[in-house]
């Protein structure tokens, strides 16, 4: 009911609007009534409507929500209290002010029973009734505002359950005692318990025995911020009856402790997100053993070992002790790749790294350093006789053949060894001398084991020295070629000159082939030098032609790497075509052992230069004994006798090797010539056993061309004086 001497309402502003629009219907049957109430009533923000009748009010309201009904008790049709029933069946909330002139108190509690929110008695004084609408409308505001918070508070409370509920992550609270008070459906799918048989229990019964004092700890700290938190790492155990997987799942939990207000901190509780990061973790570490490990074998890489290595030395150096550093080396590794193809390289290459690791102690750390190269780190040695042994435990271990697919491999190690503290103090000291060593050893024979010396140092240095002095010597034009003639004693004149290159080193002086050539082939520079003799050889023989000597022959020496370009044989004929010179006249040397070892390409190569109109003389015949097969295998067209033979002679009848292998090139048709002639007797003899042609110090030392071309207009110069 309206009270008396009560404040006028002041309906409160609508959001976005500058005032609150309220919805007033008028029900009554007096039509001067309804059309008063409209001014006696009105406000700013007020609309009405009126009817005189309950069916009308209910047409109205079944097409309009208001929000106060001014409803008269006596109407034609029914009396208010029918509309009261309606609004309740219709679950309406719109405000009702019954306005009566019932004299009966029946009246007021039937109205007010069915949910009128005033009853205003006929007469009534204007202020009265303006007081009962503002007290209405305050009212149906009120309780709008607290149905639309109660409907939000609703639908916020059904979101944030549907984000805990469906989190990917696991979310739980704990009680002040450390035990499930809520956990999320996550823990199912997660760790494969039902969530109801973990409340109340110990969250740190989930925890795995390892993390168990870290989590005790953090939730036994107080807090002392609001909200405050942690992070951290933990395994927490799987359900093994409900899954078959991992026994744990590694978590990175944020805990935060909840405060009631007042309390003990570490009394109230905890709120908690667990996320699984497995796979993250997972995924560290594959990257992190890539990053520190061989792909092929699993074996610790170079920056492993350098790490291991150098731990190893601060522990020797605090202890005063000793360790050893191996560079295992795999010896002509290369053919397999080229052979076999490098699928069965990487199978080897598993085999051996298992066989080494088989040799090693315990504490012992066996790296792959790339392609064919081993290292091994050998802490607490005594002595260095401790690393030999198992040096030779290396070398026995590969002497058994290794299975591939193509059949049996023996495979051999060349090994290299440096003691700490006595070759270095750095890892890498002690890795690069042990490098040193294992070098010694592939020049000295391959398949054994050195020890470090100092003196190897030093000649390692003159390498590196020579090597990066060589890679540009041919850019610094330091190579240059002297001629020494092939003579015919017969005919007294020079038939022939072989080439001999020199390099002209700014410090070491006149280098001759044997002083850098094989550092060129293991550099792989052999084949840009050869390509420059061979121009070089053939411009000048060129040369020589346009000054009339058209019956020279050039001999030029070729490395057997040379052979293994595909494209030697074209090389040589555009070499010819491009400079003029008749394929007659170019005579290539290859060596004795390389025939011995021919492949099926080398030999083809030989007969197509044979082809082409090239001769082809085997240098230093007879050093290696070569079987006459393959002089029909290979269609040369010269043998040149050794110097070795040739220094021994001391009549026509004192090396019979010299007169088989005459009698040898007379049984194949092939030309002959005598290297190392340095005496009149050794000249005499050599004519005598059926040699004509012939090249030594005896007739002239290799020189220039300039000198040549002194030679050549006077051929007498080159026959000593008897």
């Amino acid at each position: 009911m309206s009270i008396p001497g009560d404040q006028p309402f002041r309906p409160p502003r609508d959001a976005g609007a500058s005032e609150a629009v309220f919805r007033i219907l008028i029900v009554d049957d007096d039509p001067a009534l309804r059309r008063t109430f409209p001014h006696v009533l009105a406000n700013a923000g007020r609309t009405f409507d009126e009817t005189g009748s309950i069916a009308e009010a209910i047409d109205h309201l079944e097409r309009q929500h208001y929000d106060l009904v001014l409803l008269d008790y006596r109407l034609p049709d029914a009396t208010g209290l029918a509309l009261l029933d309606w609004l309740v069946e219709h679950r309406r909330d719109e405000a009702v002010i019954i306005i009566s002139g019932e004299d009966a108190i029946d009246a007021a509690i039937g109205a007010l029973r069915r949910g009128a929110d005033d009853y205003v008695r006929k007469p009534y004084h204007v202020a009265q009734l303006q007081r009962a609408v503002d007290s209405a409308l305050h009212k149906a505001a009120l309780e709008k505002a607290n149905r639309a918070m109660s409907q939000r508070l609703k639908a916020s409370e059904r979101l944030h359950r549907y984000l805990v509920e469906s989190s990917p992550d696991l979310i739980f609270t704990l009680d002040s005692e450390g035990r499930f008070s809520y956990i999320n459906p996550r823990v199912k799918a997660l760790l494969g318990y039902e969530r109801n048989s973990l409340m109340r229990r110990p969250f740190t019964t989930l925890v795995m025995p390892e993390d168990v004092e870290r989590i005790c700890t953090l939730l036994a700290q107080p807090s002392t911020l609001p909200g405050e938190s942690f992070s951290v790492e933990l395994r927490l155990r799987r359900d093994r009856s409900a899954t078959h997987e991992d026994d744990s799942v590694t978590v990175s939990l944020t805990g935060i402790p909840m405060q009631a207000q007042g309390a003990d901190p570490r009394k109230a509780g905890l709120y908690g997100v667990a996320r699984d990061i497995s796979e993250r973790k997972r995924a560290e570490e594959i990257i992190s053993f890539q990053a520190y490990h061989d792909q092929l074998t699993h074996l610790p890489n170079r920056v492993l070992f350098k790490d291991r290595l150098e731990l190893a030395i601060a522990q020797a150096q605090r202890r005063t002790g000793a360790l050893a550093v191996m560079f295992v080396d795999i010896d002509r590794f290369k053919l397999v790749n080229d052979t076999y193809g490098h699928a069965e390289g990487d199978a080897l290459l598993r085999a051996i790294a298992a066989r080494l690791s088989a040799t090693l102690r315990r504490g012992d750390t066996l790296a792959r350093l790339g392609g064919d190269e081993f290292t091994v780190l050998l802490p607490d040695i005594n002595t260095p006789e401790d690393a030999e042994v198992i040096a030779s435990k290396i070398l026995e271990a590969l002497a058994a053949p290794i299975m591939l697919s193509q059949g049996e491999y023996r495979a051999t190690v060349s090994v290299g060894i440096s003691l700490f503290p006595r070759d270095g103090a750095t890892a890498e000291d002690l890795t690069r001398h042990a490098d040193i060593a294992m070098y010694q050893v592939k020049r000295s024979g391959k398949n054994a084991f050195r020890f470090f010396d100092p003196a190897l140092n030093t000649h390692h240095r003159e390498r590196i020295t020579l090597e990066n002095d060589l890679r540009d010597a041919l850019g610094r034009a330091e190579f240059e070629l002297h001629y020494q003639p092939q003579v015919s004693l017969a005919q007294r004149r020079i038939v022939g000159l072989e080439a001999l290159l020199r390099w002209n080193h700014p410090v070491l002086g006149s280098l001759g082939p044997s002083g850098f050539i094989q550092v060129a082939e293991e550099l792989g520079l052999i084949g840009e030098i050869s390509t420059w003799v061979l121009e070089q050889a053939c411009a000048q023989l060129a040369q020589w032609r346009t000054e009339g000597h058209d019956g020279l022959r050039m001999s030029v020496n070729l490395s057997p790497f040379d052979f293994d370009k595909r494209d030697i044989v074209s090389s040589v004929t555009a070499c010819l075509e491009r400079h003029d010179v008749p394929a007659s006249q170019m005579e290539l040397e290859i060596t004795e052992s390389m025939m011995m070892n021919d492949s099926a390409g080398v030999a083809a190569k030989v007969r197509a230069l044979r082809a082409a109109g090239v001769s082809v003389a085997i240098d230093d015949f007879g050093t290696g004994y070569s079987a006459l097969a393959y002089l029909q295998k290979f269609p040369v067209s010269t043998l040149k006798i050794d110097r070795s033979f040739v220094r021994d002679l001391e009549g026509p009848m004192t090396n019979p090797i010299i007169s088989a292998i005459t009698g040898i090139a007379r049984g194949f048709d092939l030309d002959i010539v005598a290297e190392g002639v340095e005496q009149a007797e050794q000249a005499e003899a050599l004519q005598m056993l059926g040699c004509d042609i012939m090249q030594g110090y005896y007739f002239a030392r290799p020189a220039p061309a300039a000198e040549v071309r002194s030679w050549l207009q006077q051929p007498s110069m080159v026959f000593p004086v008897h």
